[in-house]
């Protein structure tokens, strides 16, 4: 069938993006709600890079990592949130092949990048905890530097083989995307050739990334739960540990949902859950991790607390 569909239709040069299929006055209060989840993710993460930057006592390798964080968050919600909020207000919901595959790019290079950042972050905790002595070595600034570079450099190979891979693809007359932005499972699905190989590609790179980082992540927190339990007092056990909590959410928040769309076989057989799942980690997520690290954080409450006095 396919093979018919790509000798009886030509190239298509843009996409249509369904978006959320719901009465027209619901479309407008779902603009609301996506533009202050994206305003509040925006203020958030904005703040907390300038809290980062300005407050002397905050200039460590965990909050060097944190400040990249939500560099990130802001990216990546930047990259779907205005054109979802636009198509929310336009009866067209039009978006060209060039800016599908741009918008596809800079996705997977910002949601890849957090991932292996997610893993640095949780290798910083363990090195904090379990060799306090070596941790100024271990977490040198130009260390630092090349582990978030590294995290990029992982992030942009996964981004350039899954964009290659799936806008080599051929769409041929159909051009309805069953989503709110351009992702992998949506395009696959109009797809006038055989797919096969893109969908194993998905599976497999996404499963390499996400066994990957687990994998650092697990194993991190096991030597730093023995190094704590190791600790005599029940109050020192709770201080070592509490710099971990806000970690430990944020990434049970992120590999929970990626994990879901994406690391399964049976992830792009649901438009409607995709989209579900997508929404929460393309715009709440962002919007929650600043949250996250500023309520259960005492000194990013304390170092706002210093700037606001001093101003």
């Amino acid at each position: 069938m396919k093979n018919e569909l790509n000798r009886n239709y030509s190239e298509v040069t843009e996409f249509i993006l369904l978006g959320f299929r719901t009465h027209p006055k619901l479309q407008s209060l779902l603009f609301l709600v996506f533009l202050l989840i994206y305003m509040v993710t925006v203020v958030g993460n904005i703040s907390m890079i300038i809290v980062i930057k300005m407050d002397s006592r905050l200039q460590t390798p965990m909050y060097f990592f944190l400040r990249n964080l939500s560099y990130l968050d802001l990216c990546y919600s930047t990259v779907i949130a205005p054109k979802t909020l636009a198509n929310f207000l336009s009866h067209e919901k039009k978006i060209s092949y060039n800016g599908c595959a741009a918008q596809f790019f800079f996705f997977a290079l910002f949601v890849t990048t957090e991932g292996f950042l997610l893993a640095v972050m949780a290798l910083d905790r363990f090195s904090a905890i379990c060799f306090p002595f070596l941790y100024p070595v271990h977490m040198s600034p130009k260390v630092c530097v090349q582990l978030v570079t590294g995290s990029y450099i992982c992030g942009g190979i996964n981004s350039i083989v899954q964009t290659g891979f799936t806008f080599s693809l051929r769409f041929c007359g159909e051009n309805r995307l069953d989503h709110f932005f351009c992702d992998v499972p949506a395009l696959i699905k109009i797809s006038c050739v055989d797919t096969f190989v893109n969908e194993i590609v998905l599976f497999i790179l996404s499963a390499l990334i996400i066994i990957t980082t687990t994998t650092v992540i697990l194993v991190s927190y096991a030597y730093i739960l023995s190094t704590v339990l190791k600790i005599p007092s029940t109050q020192g056990r709770s201080k070592t540990f509490s710099t971990c909590g806000s970690h430990i959410a944020v990434v049970s928040l992120f590999y929970g949902t990626v994990f879901f769309m994406y690391a399964q076989p049976g992830a792009i057989s649901s438009p409607e859950q995709s989209k579900i799942v997508a929404v929460f980690y393309t715009l709440i997520i962002p919007m929650l991790n600043p949250l996250i690290y500023s309520l259960r954080n005492r000194d990013v409450k304390d170092a706002v607390k210093r700037i606001l006095c001093r101003k």
